[in-house]
């Protein structure tokens, strides 16, 4: 069995911005939103709400790229955590979105990243999307979820692979 493009992005994209929703809500319910809007793990990274936005932006460019279609503009203005959890949601919507069968050529599509600087990549889209997209969209997955538990919020495993649910082998007793 192989897997296809649609089933290593869409579903590992729409669980983590699942958990990443959910971590808001306990940050919410534990410490004040202005204060933690304005965290970040280090002087020369972005805070918070800037985390979650790449994750977004991540997301829903790499499954637009993949499929060979223009990714939705979401301007990067949320400024309480309700913003953040809406841009969550559009994204999840977006993704999801995408038929499976439009991203079944995706993994042979050219894609090309191009920087400010003028310097880029140029990838076949699997190798995009397992050597660039999924990387770049964890690393600020794990950054949103590192300053949360800096700041204090009582996150841990279980809350980043919530999407796994409770165990499901109980063993014999």
């Amino acid at each position: 069995m192989s897997l296809s493009i649609h089933d290593v992005s869409v579903p590992v994209f729409v669980n983590a911005l699942r958990n990443m929703s959910a971590w808001l809500d306990k940050a919410a319910s534990e410490k004040p939103e202005a204060e933690l809007f304005v965290q970040r793990l280090a002087p020369d990274m972005k805070p918070l709400p800037a985390q979650y936005q790449m994750a977004s932006d991540s997301a829903k460019n790499a499954v637009a790229r993949l499929a060979g279609i223009e990714a939705p503009s979401m301007p990067d203005v949320e400024a309480t955590f309700a913003e953040l959890k809406e841009r969550c949601a559009r994204t999840i919507a977006f993704v999801e979105g995408i038929d499976p069968a439009v991203l079944a050529s995706g993994a042979e599509r050219a894609v090309e990243l191009k920087f400010p600087n003028g310097m880029g990549y140029r990838f076949n889209g699997q190798a995009y999307l397992t050597g660039f997209a999924l990387p770049n969209f964890f690393f600020h997955v794990t950054t949103a979820y590192g300053i949360l538990r800096c700041a204090g919020v009582s996150l841990g495993k279980p809350d980043f692979l919530q999407h796994l649910g409770p165990p499901n082998i109980h063993s014999a007793k």
